[in-house]
Formats: C-alpha cells, sequence, structure tokens
C-alpha cells in the first residue's frame, strides 16, 4: 500500500465500491463481504503472478471457485463479487441498489491491494468499519462461516493499528504478569488480549499441536500462533487461498508434502502443524531468530531478507518500519498470546532477551 500522502482515503464501501442510493445503507455490509471475498483471491494471484486468461465464470463457477479459495483473475472476481449480489440482495434492494460498475470495482481492488500489502498503520486502521460490517455479514451468508474465523483474527489487528497510534496508559497485569519484552507492540498486545479467553477448540487442539512442534525441532509454545492465524478452526479460510489452523496458501501446502485437493490435508490439524512447524524450523535456519522467522511467514522469506540486508539490521525490532502493518502486529500478538496463555516467555523465544 502506497504511504499516506500518495494515497486518497481508504475506499469505503460508499465511497468507490458502492456508489448508489444511500436510502437503504443497511444492505451494505453484505455487499461489501462479497467484494471481499472476490478481490482478495485477485489480489493474491496478481502479486503471485498466478493470474490467468481464462474466461470469467458464470455465477455458479465463480461461487464454487470461492469455495474451493482458487486464485481469481480480475475479471472472475467482479463475476463473483455481482453474482452474490445478484443471489443474495431481496428485490427491493435491487430496486434501489446497483452493483459497482466496472471502473469503481477496479479502483476499489487496486486500493485494497494496498492496503493488503501496505506499510502505514493508520491507513490499515482506517478500515476498521469497513472490516466490522464485512464480518458482520460474513456470520449470516451460508457458507461464509470459514472466511469469518480469519477475518474476525485480521480485524483484531486492524483494531490494534488504530490504538498503536494512540496507545492506551498501560495497566498493571494481575498476578505474576509476564515479562518485559523488547518488541514494539507487545505491550499493547498484552494489554489487549489480558481476560481474553482461549478460543473454546484450544484445549483439545494444543496438546497434539505442541507435540507436533516438538518433533520439527520448533518451540512446543509457538503452537499458539493457531490463535492468531485462525482462532483454532481447522477449516478457516481467507479469500486468498489460504486454510486450515495455520494459514497455509496452496502452493505452500503442496511445497510442504500437504494435498490441497479430496481430501485437503491443511485441515487437519496434525499434519498442518507439522507443515507449518517445518516451514517455521526451515525460516529459523535461516535467520536464526524466531521473531524474524515469524515476520517471514507472515510477510514471505524474500520481503524480510531484504529489508534485513537494506537496513543493515539482525533483529525484527530494527526492521518494523519497513515491514507491511499486518506483519508488524502480527508477530508481538504471537509474542504476547504465548506469555498470557503459559504465564511467561519461554528463553528459546527471546534468546534470553
Amino acid at each position: 500500500m502506497m504511504g499516506a500522502e500518495g494515497m486518497a482515503q481508504p475506499v469505503g464501501v460508499g465511497a468507490v465500491s458502492l456508489r448508489m442510493h444511500r436510502r437503504r445503507p443497511v444492505f451494505l455490509p453484505v455487499v461489501l463481504a462479497a467484494l471481499i471475498a472476490a478481490v482478495g483471491p485477485c489480489v493474491r494471484a496478481a502479486e503471485s503472478g498466478n493470474a490467468t486468461d481464462q474466461p470469467a465464470p458464470s455465477p455458479s463457477a465463480a461461487t464454487d471457485a470461492t469455495s474451493a479459495a482458487q486464485p481469481l483473475t480480475p475479471d472472475q472476481a467482479y463475476e463473483l463479487g455481482k453474482s452474490l449480489f445478484d443471489q443474495y440482495a431481496p428485490p427491493e434492494i435491487k430496486e434501489q441498489y446497483e452493483f459497482p460498475s466496472r471502473e469503481q470495482w477496479d479502483e476499489f481492488a487496486v486500493k485494497l491491494q494496498h492496503a493488503l500489502a501496505g506499510d502505514s498503520l493508520e491507513e490499515l486502521a482506517a478500515y476498521e468499519p469497513q472490516a466490522r460490517a464485512a464480518l458482520d455479514a460474513l456470520r449470516t451468508i451460508p457458507g461464509y462461516e470459514e472466511y469469518a474465523d480469519w477475518l474476525e483474527e485480521r480485524l483484531d489487528l486492524i483494531e490494534t493499528a488504530r490504538l498503536a497510534a494512540r496507545p492506551p496508559p498501560v495497566a498493571p497485569i494481575p498476578g505474576r504478569p509476564p515479562r518485559r519484552l523488547a518488541m514494539p507492540y507487545y505491550d499493547l498486545w498484552l494489554q489487549r488480549l489480558r481476560g481474553r479467553p482461549a478460543p473454546p477448540a484450544a484445549a483439545a487442539l494444543m496438546p497434539g499441536l505442541r507435540a507436533a512442534f516438538a518433533v520439527e525441532g520448533v518451540p512446543a509454545d509457538l503452537a499458539w500462533m493457531a490463535e492468531v492465524e485462525s482462532t483454532f478452526n481447522p477449516g478457516a479460510r481467507s479469500p486468498a487461498g489460504a486454510r486450515g489452523l495455520f494459514q497455509l496458501m496452496p502452493d505452500t501446502a503442496k511445497m510442504l508434502g500437504l494435498s490441497t485437493g479430496r481430501p485437503d490435508e491443511r485441515t487437519d490439524p496434525e499434519k498442518s502443524a507439522r507443515a507449518a512447524a517445518h516451514l517455521l524450523r526451515s525460516l529459523h535456519d535461516r535467520f536464526g531468530d524466531w521473531a524474524l522467522a515469524l515476520a517471514a511467514y507472515n510477510a514471505g522469506e524474500g520481503r524480510v531478507s531484504r529489508v534485513l540486508t537494506a537496513r543493515k539490521a539482525r533483529t525484527f525490532a530494527e526492521i518494523v518500519p519497513a515491514l507491511p502493518a499486518e506483519t508488524r502486529l502480527y508477530v508481538p500478538k504471537i509474542y504476547a498470546t504465548i506469555a498470557l496463555r503459559t504465564g511467561n516467555l519461554p528463553t528459546s523465544l527471546t534468546g534470553g532477551e
């Protein structure tokens, strides 16, 4: 995403994606959810160079493509968004609203892509109302429950981006507080997560996930990253095609030996945990630091390597300003989650800091 000086205000529902009559704004979140579900795969396909010249799908084919979490071309994304509007909008809504024009759609898609990959916490935070509305809508649209669990965690990052601009006063943590860590946004996450219960599935899943991480030579406590990635929903999926407890993309999963067809082994807790841990182990072997390994897991190995080289840096804290906004918040959230769920941070994760 471009910096604040190079980009207009984030494109909300009423600004570009939906230049419609405004008499019935209650339906706008549903349309926004359709747009996010359609644009996400398109964005990832453009970033990875997987876009093709395939013809745009029919509405039914578009829906099937989303269910399978396959990357879509821009044309396919547009047709999918329109088909969702056509399928779910009641007749009275269609009388008052029209789906965005192709030009409006393209403008929205470009700016959303910038937001997802951008480096401005302020611009990321500005998407909070739209993301919250989309989450509410995804909870009601049949077949989108797995996307909702993915978006819920991303909304948590967006909310924290807003708080990062104006950090609240630091309140003491009752009992034995986790020891301090010199990591940007770590204390902020400790405050936000304090008192938040672990997802219900954590108790049943964590013993097996910890064992899988340990087998791969990764600190077992890092398995708590599943809470940050998917709220412990083995079926959680992102619009970009990532799936499972550890949100593995199809190509990454295949590289790690997992099937993404039927069955999709990314939804198998133990197999996905072994794959994620193996990837983290290889990233740690390269960067020599677990925080950097997590940053690379989220932002990409190449991105982290280039930033380290450009800044002549060796630690996560040194490169935070140059990382995508999501990654800046993602790594400290995992560390704060581990600290609160386990009672402290093991030295294996902090290097004895």
